[in-house]
């Protein structure tokens, strides 16, 4: 299952089933992505292009990203 997150710019898709639980997402941009708080990913509080960059460090590629006019990229 795909869950999926957006701002103006992108979408973010998360995959529950690959993740491995690092923990780099919230380390990296904890405003962004809080595992505490529901919905646990809110854009809103940074920048795409930051968010962007944490989102390609996900090491087990849960996280992914597309620009909106391409969200079927997914």
């Amino acid at each position: 299952m795909v869950k999926p997150y957006q701002n103006a710019d992108i979408s973010v898709f998360w995959r529950p089933e690959r993740c491995r639980h690092s923990g780099i997402c919230a380390r990296g941009l904890p405003a962004v992505f809080n595992p505490r708080r529901r919905p646990w990913i809110e854009l809103e509080h940074a920048d795409t292009d930051t968010i962007v960059a944490q989102v390609e460090r996900c090491p087990s590629g849960a996280l992914t990203w597309a620009p909106r006019d391409r969200e079927d990229a997914q």
